[in-house]
């Protein structure tokens, strides 16, 4: 019997865009047994980390979600660290460093969690998830739990396995290498002072990078090109530093982002003939408009 369940569950103050409406039940598994036993029970369930990359739907949400908040545990032995996936990005790395190992400095100014980063294959500042990475735990709704060493896992730029055969990640090794701690810190700084110069503070309500990079065309260089810093739609606006983000500036809703993705999109396609692919996820099921928008976003 899973304890950790919120029904008719307002999500908005827990995603980084501040916001989302009410989804009718949430799950909060601690353990990998209560985890799969739920991946069992709802197949089609989905997951949602942190919550960094993910827009909800400001009318909510008529069903069940599992958020793995709850699944934290890491343990550090030697140069072996084992975290679970609801990890969050800054809260490892800041422990390895403890430890005296280095190979996660990057995760330091990443909002997001463990099952999230090797998911997307996580990247900055030249280093990668996957680059120290030994092997992940996933649930596969084909085939149950498997463990899959790194060479099986198909890294690549902000992708994995993960999205062709539709796993679920549980658990992660990490292999890290050993290294004087301020040496690590002062890298780590380094990591977080030019975040702060290049993408905007959570202060700022935001979802991390809007699209992905088309090979050989960085989205926010084709955006600020299209003239992406003018447009404001509702409550959200492009960031005046960088195109490729959305601020959630004035109580925005999740309408106000799919329109202003929409017309972005929609820009860089008339000049370019190139497709912006979403790096975001999108979670909803009320409204007609918002499901066309998404449609039009995802659309190749």
């Amino acid at each position: 019997m899973i304890a950790n369940i919120e029904k008719d569950f307002d999500i908005k103050k827990y995603t980084t865009f501040k916001i989302g409406g009410k989804i009718d039940e949430v799950f909060f598994p601690d353990n990998v047994d209560d985890f799969v036993h739920l991946l069992q029970k709802y197949p089609n369930i989905p997951v949602l980390g942190n919550l960094s990359n993910t827009l909800i739907s400001s009318s909510g949400y008529e069903g069940r979600v599992i958020l793995t908040s709850k699944m934290n545990n890491i343990t550090i032995d030697g140069t072996k660290v084992v975290a679970d996936c609801g990890v969050k990005g800054p809260k490892l790395s800041q422990e390895v460093c403890g430890a005296g190992l280095s190979g996660l400095e990057f995760m330091i100014g990443f909002p997001g969690s463990v099952g999230g980063e090797v998911y997307m294959n996580a990247s900055a500042s030249g280093q990668c998830i996957s680059d120290n990475l030994v092997s992940v735990l996933c649930y596969s709704r084909k085939i149950g739990l498997r463990t899959y060493k790194k060479e099986e896992m198909g890294f690549d730029y902000r992708t994995s396995r993960c999205q062709k055969d539709d796993l679920v990640v549980l658990r992660a090794e990490f292999n890290l290498i050993t290294k004087n701690s301020e040496d690590i810190k002062k890298q780590m700084e380094e990591n977080l002072d030019f975040r702060r110069k290049h993408q905007p503070s959570l202060v700022l309500p935001n979802c991390g990078s809007i699209f992905k990079n088309p090979v050989g065309n960085p989205a926010g260089r084709l955006l600020e090109s299209v003239g992406a810093k003018e447009i404001t739609v509702g409550g959200a606006h492009v960031w005046r530093n960088h195109s490729n983000f959305i601020v959630n500036a004035d109580n925005g809703t999740s309408t106000d982002v799919l329109r202003l993705m929409t017309e972005l999109k929609q820009r860089v396609k008339d000049m370019y003939n190139i497709n912006l692919e979403p790096e975001i996820k999108y979670l909803g099921n009320k409204s007609k408009e918002e499901i066309k928008l998404w449609q039009k976003l995802v659309q190749k």
